[in-house]
């Protein structure tokens, strides 16, 4: 039998070694702007064409590259940052691998233009998949230019299995935005299909979270620094009342690099348990400068995981520092000193009032077991008088402490929260014959069998989840004019996002255009929310947040995706007082749903206890 193993031709071990390194175009943009950063740029631009399939371009004003390093960084392994095994221990760079431009090359058509500052002339290199086209002089500004054409044109299955436009652009951005924030004194700038999305001057880090994020996002960090002998740590932390449903603002870097480390995330949230609800995530973005021979960088093909040494006390430090910043902020709350006048207007108008000491009356002769003596006249029973509305107790009735009048005064109560009452006698307990709010979260009601327990929240929400989905269908969603348009401002990926579901955003029953610059304007909401008092930005800022965290978690469709954040953010919630009309029609819409009996994230709707059960409990059987 002749021998069977062969070693790989250079080109196909360059595509399978590409299969590790570039798994979308966003894995050739990060190659790409690490190298522009690695070579000292403090200028970088990135131009981008059908979301990275037809072109990607990378330009930046670096140290270039000589004619013979120019062929070289083409070729596996070749690196200018390791020389021996020891230096992988001492990496302080973003590329190291020697892997990503001969990987690049191997599939699609890239060439690239280079020149050092000394030189006069630059030199120009051609490759398409891995074969050498052209190599030649050529004037070109000091830098690099990269122009990576055609990706996966040789790989077809690979391209096939590219997402949408959208899709791959939104990844195209977590990239950008990883590296600008890494950097902020280096000068950006993304371009995609002619328009400008992201200018990016040079600036400090907050500044440059603001221009990534947007304007509004200056009030909701807070800054954390600590420095010790194992790790420096410093950087920004948002307000718990803007933590999002999705984890996408939330960011690690060691030494400058963008990293996704679990353990360390538990820390920072941890850091916010009792601040936030559940499912809630906090934005960060946090660097932590270590000794570089304390971590291993080389334990992914991505280099987004690292190894550490004494990776507990890193956690210890990040606990804590993040907590004490937390403390900082909740304990010292900014003062603007230009309204402290309005304490003493406040004053000025409580003086000529008098103030008066409040008293408590009662009676010292009271005895439970008598049966008649005079009710207190005091402010409370006033105050409960007036609330409760007339048909109750009179003042000059029975023992107000004796249980009888207790009983009287929870029939009376009872029936102001939708109970009838069938009074055969003074003292008849009432019969529940109407629905009733518990801790007003749910609606119970009285059924042959037993009773019946409605959780408020989740029945509105299977309600709203049908009747969105069915104007999703028919494109029927009816609205309402707003009385003054709101305009809402988004994250670049938001705002992609949200233009790309207008649509359908639409039939929901928005009216909604595009206001240029991440901004969108809200001209009307669904007729569905007419008795809701949430501000329609907000509402517009959940819809989107919501839709995000249902493709993200269920793998959703698109409409089923916006009806769910949809129904989600507009249902009423748990705690909501509801009315005897108002629970009758939220249990007769229930029932014409389709799938009553569970929510929208699979539970129980309705529960119900019979009768048996009941006299379980009370030891009848």
């Amino acid at each position: 039998m002749s021998d069977i193993i062969r070693l790989l031709p250079d080109s196909v071990a360059n595509q399978i070694a590409a299969g590790e390194v570039v798994q979308r175009p966003a894995s050739a943009v990060k190659e790409l702007l690490e190298n522009a950063i690695d070579a000292g740029a403090n200028k970088v631009q990135l131009i981008i064409k059908d979301a990275g399939k037809a072109l990607i371009q990378v330009i930046d004003n670096g140290c270039g590259m000589s004619v013979t390093d120019a062929r070289m960084c083409f070729e596996r392994h070749a690196t200018s940052k390791v020389r021996k095994a020891e230096d992988l221990f001492a990496i302080r760079t973003m590329g190291f691998r020697g892997e990503a431009m001969a990987s690049i090359a191997a599939i699609a058509q890239v060439e690239m233009k280079t020149r050092r500052h000394e030189d006069e002339l630059g030199t120009l290199i051609e490759v398409d998949g891995s074969v050498y086209i052209k190599q030649e002089p050529v004037a070109t500004p000091q830098g690099t230019s990269i122009c990576i054409k055609n990706l996966f044109y040789n790989t077809p299955a690979r391209r096939n299995f590219l997402k949408s436009n959208l899709a791959e652009m939104r990844h195209i951005i977590d990239e950008f935005q990883r590296v600008a924030m890494a950097y902020p004194a280096v000068a950006f700038s993304l371009h995609h299909d002619g328009s400008e999305i992201y200018r990016l001057p040079s600036s400090a880090l907050k500044q440059r979270i603001v221009h990534l994020f947007g304007n509004n996002y200056n009030e909701r960090l807070i800054p954390v620094e600590e420095e010790t002998s194992i790790i420096n740590l410093k950087g920004f932390i948002g307000k718990p009342e803007f933590a999002k449903r999705t984890r996408g603002e939330q960011f690690f870097f060691v030494n400058n690099r963008f990293i996704k480390d679990p353990y360390l995330n538990h820390a920072v949230n941890r850091a916010y348990e009792e601040l936030l609800p559940d499912y809630n995530f906090p934005l960060y973005v946090l660097f932590i400068d270590i000794d570089p021979s304390k971590i291993d960088v080389n334990v992914h093909p991505t280099k987004t995981e690292i190894k550490y040494l004494d990776e507990k006390s890193i956690y210890a430090i990040l606990h804590a520092a993040v907590k004490r910043s937390l403390g900082r902020f909740n304990i010292s709350p900014t003062i603007d000193f230009n309204q402290e006048t309005g304490f003493s207007a406040m004053i000025t108008q409580m003086a000529p009032e008098e103030i008066v000491q409040p008293a408590i009356s009662f009676n010292p002769n009271f005895n439970p077991f008598t049966t008649e003596f005079p009710i207190p006249q005091n402010n409370a029973y006033a105050s409960f008088s007036k609330n409760y509305g007339g048909g109750g107790l009179s003042p000059s009735s029975k023992n107000w402490g004796s249980l009888y009048e207790i009983a009287k005064q929870e029939s009376h109560e009872q029936h102001r929260l939708g109970f009838d009452k069938e009074e055969t006698q003074e003292i008849s307990i009432p019969t529940v014959k109407q629905l009733m709010q518990l801790h007003n979260r749910y609606i119970i009601s009285q059924i042959k069998s037993g009773l019946m327990l409605i959780d408020q929240q989740a029945a509105h929400e299977r309600i709203l989840y049908e009747r969105f989905i069915l104007h999703l269908e028919n494109r029927k969603g009816a609205s309402q004019q707003s009385l003054f348009p709101q305009t809402v401002t988004l994250s670049t990926n938001d705002y992609e996002l949200a233009k790309s579901l207008l649509d359908d955003i639409k039939s929901l029953g928005f009216e909604v255009r595009d206001f240029g610059k991440n901004t969108l304007v809200i001209e009307g909401i669904p007729v569905d929310l007419g008795s809701t008092n949430i501000n329609e930005t907000q509402l517009f800022e959940h819809l989107i947040e919501g839709f995000k965290n249902s493709q993200q978690d269920l793998k959703l469709d698109k409409r089923d995706a916006l009806a769910r954040s949809m129904a989600r953010n507009s249902a009423i919630k748990s705690g909501t007082v509801l009315g005897q009309t108002e629970m009758n029609t939220l249990i007769e819409q229930l029932f014409a749903c389709k799938t009553p009996n569970f929510s929208i994230s699979g539970k129980p709707v309705i529960q119900t206890i019979g009768l048996a059960e009941l006299d379980k409990k009370f030891d009848k059987l």
